[in-house]
């Protein structure tokens, strides 16, 4: 139910340049969501931090919290889109409970949540 298959993560560039290239961003202080409304790539989501953020161990958390995020209300989202979730300085040092605010908070804004 609350599981994140890899099927659903994009994995490679290529994946990751076709959002990036036909989505629309919305923004907040922790995050930036790329959406790109499409049947192709239903209900996918792919998760990046960038190297400004920090070290390998840095970006990793950033993305684990992310993750998590996404896993927890994933269900509640619209699945006839795809995203990509980037991380900004502000999930460097912040909880999950500050992490998934924004996240929601984002998807409000972009009408992902009904």
């Amino acid at each position: 139910m609350f599981k994140l298959r890899k099927s659903e993560i994009y994995r490679g560039k290529k994946d990751f340049n076709a959002v990036h290239n036909r989505g629309r961003a919305f923004t907040n202080h922790a995050l930036i969501l790329l959406i790109v409304n499409d049947e192709r790539y239903n209900g996918k989501v792919g998760f990046a931090a960038g190297k400004k953020l920090g070290g390998a161990v840095v970006r990793n958390r950033v993305k684990r919290l992310m993750r998590e995020a996404y896993r927890l209300n994933k269900n509640f989202l619209r699945r006839n889109c795809g995203m990509i979730l980037v991380g900004r300085k502000f999930l460097v040092t912040a909880k999950f409970k500050d992490a998934e605010k924004a996240f929601l908070d984002l998807c409000r804004k972009a009408k992902l949540l009904p």
